[in-house]
C-alpha cells in the first residue's frame, strides 16, 4: 500500500493494516484462480473501467476500494470523496489494469463500497429527518464481526456519531447488569470504583431509575423504550445534568418526533445491521 492512501486511512480514522487485512482475506476467498476469466483473457490483456452510482445517495468507501486496486496492481483515478452526496450516473472511480486483475478486483471492490455507502445513505436520512433538532443519530455494536470499524466509519460519512466501539472503552450498564447487580446504583458504583475516569452511560427503562441514576452521579442515560411524554419527562427531570439517548424500536419515520422531546441522540443499530447496499456498478469503458 502506497504511503499515501496509508495516510487518508489514517486520517479517515481506519487502521491501514486493518482494512488490508480485510482485502487480502477477501482474495482468498475467491481462491488461486479465477476460471472464468484466464482462459478468456492473456495475461497481457487491458481494461478500463468506472465505478458508478446506479442511484442517489452518500458515497462510503472509495480509500477502502482503492485498497484493492492496489493489492492487484491497479491503476485508479477516484472522481467522488467519501461523504460526498452523488446522483445516479456519477463515476466514483476509473480503474485501468489487466483486464484479469480487474475482473478479479470488481467484486470485491463492489462488496465493500455498496455497503459501506449503503449505511452513510441511510445514515444521512436519519441526519435529515432530525435536520433543525439538537439530536444526533448514534451507531450501536450491532456490527459484523471484522467490520465494525469500516462500518462506524460510514456512519461517520453520512453524518452520524459513534457510540463505544467495544467494551473496552465506554461503559453500559443494562438490564441484566442491574438486574445481575441488584440495582443501578450498585452496578454504577461497583465500575466507577475500578474506573474512576471511565465515560458510563446507564440505560433507564422508567423514570423512577433516571432518577436513580441521576442520584447516583451518571452522566449519560439511555431512555429505552420510552414513550414521547416519558422521554419528555426524562428531559425535564435531568435539566442538563447529563446526555440523553433515545434507544428502543425507533423508525425513520418517527425520527424527528422523538428528536424534538429535548434527547441529544437516537440510537439506531439498523444503520449497521439492516442497511440496503447502494446500487453501485462497474462498467468497461
Amino acid at each position: 500500500m502506497t504511503p499515501e492512501l496509508q495516510g487518508r486511512l489514517t486520517g479517515a480514522g481506519l487502521d491501514p493494516q486493518a482494512v488490508e487485512n480485510l482485502v487480502r482475506t477477501a482474495l482468498d476467498e475467491d481462491g488461486p484462480v479465477d476460471v472464468t476469466s484466464e482462459p478468456i483473457f492473456a495475461p497481457e490483456d487491458l481494461a478500463s473501467g468506472d465505478f458508478t452510482a446506479r442511484e442517489d445517495g452518500i458515497v462510503a468507501g472509495v480509500p477502502v476500494a482503492e485498497v484493492v486496486f492496489e493489492a492487484l496492481d491497479i491503476t485508479y483515478t477516484a472522481k467522488a470523496s467519501d461523504g460526498e452526496h452523488v446522483v445516479a450516473g456519477q463515476v466514483l472511480i476509473s480503474v485501468h489494469g489487466p483486464t484479469r486483475a480487474v475482473l478479479r478486483a470488481e467484486r470485491i471492490a463492489l462488496n465493500l463500497l455498496t455497503h459501506l455507502s449503503g449505511i452513510a445513505t441511510a445514515t444521512g436520512h436519519w441526519v435529515e429527518a432530525m435536520e433543525g433538532t439538537k439530536a444526533k443519530v448514534r451507531d450501536s455494536r450491532k456490527t459484523l464481526p471484522g467490520l465494525r470499524a469500516l462500518q462506524k466509519y460510514a456512519v461517520r460519512c453520512g453524518g452520524g456519531v459513534n457510540h463505544r466501539m467495544g467494551l473496552h472503552d465506554s461503559a453500559l450498564i443494562k438490564d441484566n447488569h442491574v438486574a445481575a447487580a441488584g440495582s443501578v446504583t450498585a452496578a454504577y458504583r461497583a465500575i466507577r470504583d475500578v474506573y474512576p475516569s471511565l465515560h458510563i452511560q446507564v440505560e433507564c427503562d422508567t423514570l423512577a431509575q433516571v432518577e436513580e441514576a441521576l442520584a447516583v452521579g451518571a452522566r449519560s442515560i439511555l431512555l429505552d423504550n420510552m414513550t414521547f411524554d416519558q422521554m419528555r419527562e426524562a428531559v425535564r427531570l435531568v435539566n442538563g445534568r447529563a446526555e440523553l439517548e433515545a434507544s428502543g424500536g425507533l423508525t425513520l419515520d418517527r425520527a424527528r418526533d422523538v428528536a424534538v422531546t429535548g434527547v441529544d441522540y437516537l440510537a439506531v443499530g439498523a444503520l449497521t445491521h439492516s442497511a440496503r447496499v447502494l446500487d453501485i456498478g462497474l462498467d468497461f469503458t
